[in-house]
């Protein structure tokens, strides 16, 4: 079996292509980052450098793959709207044009679940919830419209099927618990509101798992979109806690009204666009949203079509992870 990765040089893309490659597949991972593509490619994966707004290049990669898993995307709290906007919406359009010129026997595209949040608390949401009309982020935006250019492929016969994991984390992260830890170090971890806030985090390979069973499941979940999470709900202040207490790190929380917050958020993203560069504000409205507003995914759907049971569970991931990062920083 053949198959295509895209963001392969990324987290999960990264983590995908070494188990594909493992169960024997024939895997040609596209992606940006030379240093990790050469990694990739000592395990015995076909790089492909190369950038999903390159038609040309996404076209003829999707040439004789059996499933093309869409991995990738440009994930970032802060940015302009222009290059999300190329990568993650014109990008996937670029994916589609090659499985449809291709026949690809299936599409597995990762979306994001930033697509069903705002600024107000929703627990156990369903997949079939109306989503909000407004994204709160550029980010959440071109997801979306990456989504509605797969249900679309999907509805005019195109074999795909859509996952939106929620927080991955595990070996190998460099975005959610590294800016904790980060934010730890400069500044205190923003506890908004005592941290009361409910949060579902995802283990990477739990996420890789709920790929391989979207590939592998009968027809009927073609046209389909599943979350993904560990299914376990955590308070984010008792998680963050126990993060810390397994890095053998003391914890700075730094208590923080959600009012005030949102508040700092935007005049921090108004002064970074007025300034030169556009650099990242240390905190954005949708930051604030996702660490202090209550926000969990219900997964009976792909435990029903899928058969997806999570096998690593939060404190397992948590270890892994915790491992990990003492290993990459002598500590």
């Amino acid at each position: 079996m053949k198959a295509l990765v895209t963001g392969a040089t990324g987290f999960l893309g990264g983590r995908l292509t070494q188990r594909l490659i493992e169960a024997g597949w024939d895997v040609t991972a596209l992606g940006r980052n030379v240093e990790a593509g050469h990694m990739l490619a000592k395990i015995g994966a076909r790089f492909l450098q190369a950038d999903l707004r390159s038609q040309e290049h996404v076209l003829a990669a999707c040439a004789g793959q059996d499933a093309v898993f869409h991995c990738g995307a440009l994930s970032a709290a802060w940015g302009a709207y222009r290059s999300f906007y190329e990568t993650n919406a014109a990008g996937t359009e670029h994916v589609l044009a090659g499985c449809r010129q291709h026949e690809v026997g299936r599409l597995i595209h990762v979306s994001t679940p930033s697509v069903y949040f705002g600024a107000s608390d929703r627990l156990g949401v369903k997949e079939s919830d109306v989503l909000p009309a407004r994204q709160a982020s550029a980010y959440a935006a071109t997801k979306r419209l990456a989504e509605a250019a797969v249900e679309r492929a999907a509805a005019a016969g195109l074999p795909a099927v859509m996952i939106r994991p929620r927080a991955i984390f595990g070996p190998g992260d460099t975005s959610i618990l590294p800016r904790l830890i980060e934010a730890n170090v400069r500044t205190g971890v923003p506890m908004i509101d005592k941290g009361r806030a409910i949060v579902d985090l995802t283990y990477v390979d739990n996420v890789v798992d709920a790929l391989l069973l979207c590939q592998s499941a009968p027809p009927h979940v073609l046209g389909r979109t599943y979350n993904i999470t560990n299914g376990e709900p955590a308070v984010f202040s008792e998680a963050v806690s126990a993060l810390f207490d397994k890095l053998g790190m003391r914890l700075k929380a730094k208590p923080i009204p959600f009012a005030a917050a949102y508040a700092a958020a935007a005049a921090m993203e108004l002064a970074a666009k007025v300034l030169p560069g556009e650099k990242e504000p240390m905190l954005t409205r949708a930051v604030v949203g996702m660490l202090g507003r209550s926000q969990t995914l219900d997964i009976g759907l792909a435990r029903q079509d899928l058969g997806y049971s999570p096998r690593v569970t939060l404190d397992q991931g948590m270890d892994e992870f915790a491992a990990w990062w003492r290993e990459q920083h002598g500590k």
